[in-house]
């Protein structure tokens, strides 16, 4: 095998399936993206039609066969990456027995706490609390509300797992995905028999766990001759923030990276388990052997900038800032805005949270409706990293992935509020899929994750404004104490509405 195969990296986001084409260079030779639609068929609930994951990656791979056949037919390994949490359950003969439940869907706050009551030493064995995001509590969802159902579960997948089980038949994950679930001993990176247990469930229902870097099968005759590949090895791959992070060459100690997709997340790379679950931040095995990760994640980030645009009938997000960087005028201190439309979790633990825009007037226009999302997600970006400060990472070098990377505007306002710089990267906005074709690359080729999974060429660095720092620190102490009044109102909220849907 060449020491550099051209590879497939295949990330299944929440809003769309991206496939990329790494070259022997490990330049992105080709990119392809297909889109997802989310259902919300009652509030605080999110879902996915699995079928619409593959007819998605079909669709994408297919594009990638279109404009550069010869590069596809070059692979000689696939690598996945995926939306993390996603509940995908499965009947005796593998089919789906209800839609995905999804990463940022906040019905089973209640199961949560029955998780850790059932099992004490829960935190200790996951290093994370148990949250409505994680697979684990939709289960104990499923089982009280959906008993039929749960009675037919006879395996569990997360998203990108049933793509791997269409593609090549095996029924597999890796450890930075599965480390999400909380029935993963984090430590020890295999699974625990006593929080499968806690959920009524055991091993027989889990795929088999790899490292990132590991071959778990290969491609199915009949996906390799539709797609134009060979029965090609499929590597584990990872979870997207833990892809992203490879992508973006995150792995040393100390190396982090800034996601500003639909969600938001902070990463930081280390050498050794690191739990401190009490600000609700993650620590998680990175998807490279001997590697962990902390990670502080936020529900809502670019996917705030989707909905504003909606909102004020903008033609598009791009439309939009460009009339926030015509104004240049900093909203934070006359509006507020809370990003928390599908709740949040690290520093807060609150699915009750919700979105709120606080100082509106007569004079707020839609670019100032903007520009305070845009410093709101920021804001919430800085709990973020106190919350990791408070964990005890240490944060050296910052890249820049997702597409939110592309804004200059929300770069500048990140680097400020942060308070520190910020490297954009070349390609930032295939992270993901980049991360998952290295992997590939890695199952195949013998090389080290060291020379593989190396930072991109810096695109720009985004540095803070010291006259934007300064005069966001106020403001950000006025949000932080926003939030802190309005959370009794959103628990108080929570409850009423869940009486009214048992009435």
């Amino acid at each position: 095998m060449s020491s550099s195969p051209t590879t497939l990296g295949i990330d299944l986001g929440t809003s769309g399936v991206k496939a990329v084409l790494a070259d022997a260079s490990d330049c992105v030779a080709a990119s392809a993206s297909a889109p997802l639609e989310v259902a919300r068929p009652h509030p605080a609930w999110s879902e996915q039609n699995p079928e619409d994951w593959w007819s998605a990656a079909n669709a994408a791979v297919r594009e990638l066969r279109q404009h550069a056949p010869a590069a596809l037919r070059a692979v000689r390994a696939v690598g996945l990456s995926g939306q993390m949490h996603g509940a995908t359950l499965l009947d005796a003969r593998d089919a789906v027995l209800r839609p995905a439940i999804l990463w940022n869907d906040g019905r089973s706050a209640a199961e949560c706490e029955a998780l850790e009551r059932a099992e004490p030493a829960s935190r200790a064995i996951t290093g994370n609390l148990a949250m409505p995001g994680f697979t684990a509590p939709k289960l104990l969802w499923v089982r009280a509300h959906e008993p039929d159902v749960f009675a037919r579960v006879r395996r569990v997948l997360l998203p990108k797992d049933w793509l791997r089980l269409r593609m090549t038949g095996d029924r597999a994950t890796d450890c930075s995905d599965a480390s999400g679930t909380l029935w993963l001993d984090v430590a020890k990176r295999s699974w625990s028999p006593a929080m499968l247990a806690a959920c009524g469930l055991d091993e027989r229902a889990m795929p088999r766990v790899f490292e990132g870097s590991e071959s778990t099968g290969h491609l199915r005759a009949e996906v390799a001759n539709a797609w134009g590949v060979g029965c090609v090895p499929v590597a584990a791959g990872a979870g997207d923030q833990a892809a992203g992070a490879v992508g973006a060459g995150v792995v040393q100690p100390g190396s982090a990276s800034l996601a500003l997709g639909t969600s938001g997340v902070l990463f930081v790379a280390g050498d050794r388990f690191q739990p401190n679950p009490a600000r609700a931040v993650h620590a998680f095995c990175h998807c490279l052997p001997g590697r962990w990760h902390q990670m502080a994640v936020l529900l809502s980030a670019a996917s705030c900038l989707a909905w504003v645009t909606r909102l004020v009938g903008a033609t598009s997000e791009a439309a939009l800032l460009a009339e926030v960087e015509a104004q240049d005028r900093p909203a934070a201190g006359a509006l507020l805005f809370l990003p928390y439309l599908s709740g949040e979790r690290t520093p807060h633990n609150d699915p009750a949270a919700r979105g709120v825009f606080f100082g509106l007037s007569h004079d707020t226009d839609r670019a100032t409706l903007a520009r305070a999302v845009l410093e709101g997600v920021a804001f919430a970006f800085a709990d973020a990293q106190q919350a990791l400060f408070e964990a005890g990472a240490v944060l050296r070098e910052m890249s820049v992935v997702g597409g939110g990377a592309r804004s200059a505007i929300w770069g500048r306002i990140l680097a400020s509020v942060l308070d520190r710089e910020l490297i954009v990267r070349a390609g930032a906005d295939v992270g993901p899929a980049l991360g998952a074709a290295r992997l590939a690359r890695l199952a195949v080729s013998g090389e080290r994750a060291e020379d593989v999974c190396t930072a991109p060429p810096v695109a720009r660095v985004l540095e803070p404004d010291p006259t934007l720092r300064d005069s966001y620190r106020a403001p950000l102490e006025r949000w932080r104490a926003l939030y802190a009044r309005l959370r009794p109102a959103f628990a108080d909220a929570r409850a009423e509405s869940a009486r009214g849907e048992l009435r």
